[in-house]
């Protein structure tokens, strides 16, 4: 059996849906239950039991050897979140409950890191140590998932392997319940069809080094990084902490235009202020370093972000579906 942590989530549950796609149906499917927005992330997968968070380390001390796989996604992922305490415990305490669990049990184990650990990037974006004792990140989010890397890197008592995945830009189906933090095609969706004249708005930039709508991300499509992480899990060696990112960094302004495109609907945007709680943490550019990651022997090619910005709005929210 195959668990998967944060499966009612956006990536987590995606991850669910590229496991059956393989004919994968013994899984177990952990997170907090109790949002009725992600229900219909998992209500149509094929699983084998819900394990609320809570009690998935005790669950573990007695199914362990009917685990042959963990993928730990489960965190909280407000990227505004100033409460430390609370990150701490979810993303920093209970992943080295899940990683002792694995180390202990011998079950390999892939998890989630982010980008936003690279801070404002003046590190550069190489996942090769000792990078992580290096970083500065901008914000509580990504401090608590660089001190779990940090930590991982230290560990003599490891899972049989592991790989820690240095998310970028995800978008992508399921994302429906993010709110404030769903990707910037889903906002300017969501924009495009509730205004008349459907209007995209972008934060202006208030670095002088960008103009507006100037400012790059690695955008990266959620189908993307369930390839890779299928891959990795039956790749089985070269453990560590590895960037999932495209490795070309795109404009905000390009990404809009493709949004309108697969609408085929005519651009219109106009630019704002970044929010003042998030301007001083603001990040104008990532790019995910991929050698490491093609190293390995990964086969695919990634989606551009116009395959993967059309596949979204033209296979998933126009009609309002699920993956």
């Amino acid at each position: 059996m195959i668990a998967v942590t944060g499966a009612a989530g956006f990536i987590g549950s995606c991850m669910v849906s590229k496991l059956n796609n393989k004919g994968l149906r013994d899984i177990i499917l952990v997170d907090d239950f109790s949002d009725p927005l992600k229900k219909k992330n998992y209500s149509q997968k094929a699983y084998k039991e819900l394990i609320e968070r809570t009690h998935f380390i005790s669950w573990l001390e007695n199914h362990h050897k009917e685990i042959d796989f963990i993928f730990h996604l489960g965190a909280r992922t407000d990227t505004t979140e100033c409460n430390m305490t609370l990150l701490e415990e979810l993303n920093l305490n209970y992943s080295k409950k899940i990683w002792e669990s694995c180390s202990r049990y011998k079950i390999p184990l892939i998890y989630a890191s982010s980008a936003a650990t690279y801070g404002d990037g003046s590190m550069g974006y190489s996942d090769d140590p000792p990078a992580p004792e290096q970083l500065k990140p901008l914000n509580p989010y990504g401090i608590s998932k660089n001190e779990f890397d940090k930590w991982a890197l230290t560990q003599s008592q490891t899972p049989p392997f592991w790989y820690g995945l240095k998310f970028f830009n995800v978008f992508g189906p399921n994302e429906y319940h993010k709110g404030r933090m769903a990707s910037v095609v889903f906002h300017s969706y969501q924009q495009i069809i509730h205004s008349d004249p459907p209007l995209v708005r972008l934060f202006r930039s208030h670095n002088p080094a960008y103009t507006d709508g100037g400012q790059l991300r690695d955008f990266i499509y959620v189908k993307d990084v369930t390839n890779v992480m299928f891959y990795l899990m039956n790749f089985g060696k070269k453990s560590g902490i590895y960037n999932l990112g495209t490795g070309k960094a795109r404009t905000f302004l390009d990404l809009a235009t493709v949004v309108y495109r697969a609408m085929n609907l005519p651009k219109n945007i106009e630019f704002i202020d970044t929010p003042a709680d998030i301007r001083d943490k603001y990040q104008y550019f990532t790019e995910a370093r991929t050698e490491k990651l093609l190293a390995t022997g990964y086969p695919n090619q990634f989606y551009t972000l116009e395959e993967g910005v059309e596949e979204y709005v033209q296979g998933y929210l126009l009609p309002g579906l699920y993956y």
